[in-house]
């Protein structure tokens, strides 16, 4: 019997569980990827024994072929040798050797001593963070660190997951091409400096600032720091922020105040004069808009809400995003705002 044969067999008897010749999303693929990962982790700490490479094959859930497959054994081994230059990548000790002389291939194991942490214990505030952070780090630019540090959390015995009522919570949007940048420059406490431009001025200046943190708020991504230019604390929307960031090989000269509150700080810089919008919404539904009304009356078959707000285009991509359960009544600069945001998702057709 052949190894395809022998493979097959032993799947019909339950050993194996059979492939499945039907093509997986990109996104379902990564996600079956990274299990396969922890699985084969929890696999090579769970013995002291060398484990080959076929028995890896047949125990670890993910790396059945395809039966249409024009050379399953190849499709394996690349698949195989991925997965372990990745864990290597991830610093986990990966060892290579044979149980005794008689045997004829390596095999692969993880030394407990060398791999296993302290023990971690999440308060409920702090495994609620962790999973913020994962919702965070979900955009591409991002999804790397995200995916190596929840394989290393989960491996260790940690399980995160979704805080509850996370459908309820405000968007956390990492599509700021500068975030990144930004975010290592605050951890490695190195100086930057970028092409910002002002609300209405024509052009960008540029500045050179010690980023001292990075915070969200209302929808919108800032970097907070020491501007050398200004000589005085200032902070910086992403959004406007134009050309990327250099990161300058000086050291800062400064280092954040004690007392400094960040979210205050950006809170005052965009202190406009407040409006009051009316928007109407389907009942039990825009919980995010519901969130922020100051009043809400039901109206026949919808709620009305009123809402306290100062950024047009922060309330209006809000509106925008709730679809069909939200319509801005008024003012009219608010309703033209999300019309335009509607009009330009759907390509400009009316």
């Amino acid at each position: 019997m052949n190894t395809k044969t022998d493979r097959r067999a032993r799947a019909e008897r339950g050993g194996v569980r059979k492939p499945s010749s039907r093509r997986l999303p990109f996104a379902d693929m990564a996600a079956r990827r990274q299990q396969r990962l922890v699985n084969l982790v929890l696999l090579l700490l769970s013995t002291r024994q060398f484990v080959t490479a076929e028995r890896i094959r047949e125990t670890v859930e993910g790396y059945d072929v395809s039966e249409d497959a024009s050379n399953p054994d190849e499709a394996f081994k690349r698949s195989f040798e991925r997965d372990k230059a990745e864990l290597r990548e991830l610093g986990i000790p990966l060892e290579t050797g044979r149980n005794s002389a008689f045997d004829t291939e390596d095999g692969y194991r993880i030394a407990r001593k060398d791999f296993e942490l302290p023990p971690i214990t999440f308060a409920a505030d702090e495994a609620a963070a962790v999973g913020l952070a994962a919702r965070l780090w979900s955009t591409a630019s991002l999804a790397s660190e995200a995916r190596t540090a929840l394989i290393k959390l989960r491996a260790a015995g940690v399980e995160i997951s979704e805080p509850l009522g996370a459908d309820s919570l405000p968007a956390l949007p990492a599509n700021e091409p500068t975030l990144p940048d930004l975010l290592a420059a605050v951890s490695g406490k190195r100086v930057v400096q970028f092409s910002h431009r002002k609300p209405y001025a024509e052009a960008a200046e540029r500045r050179t600032v010690e980023p001292w943190g990075v915070l969200s708020w209302r929808g919108r991504w800032y970097v907070v720091g020491h501007d050398r230019g200004r000589g005085d604390v200032r902070s910086f929307r992403l959004d406007r922020i134009s050309g990327g960031v250099k990161v300058l090989a000086v050291e800062p000269e400064t280092t954040r105040p004690a007392d400094l509150d960040m979210l205050e700080l950006v809170r005052g810089a965009n202190n406009q004069p407040g409006q009051l919008a009316t928007v109407q919404v389907t009942p039990g539904r825009a919980v995010q808009l519901r969130r922020l009304a100051q009043k809400v009356v039901r109206e026949g078959d919808f709620d009305v809400l009123t809402i306290d707000y100062r950024d047009t285009g922060w309330l209006s991509a809000l509106i925008a995003a709730a679809g069909a359960d939200a319509v801005a009544v008024e003012p009219p600069t608010l309703v033209k705002s999300v019309m335009a945001l509607l009009e330009g998702a759907s390509g400009g057709r009316k």
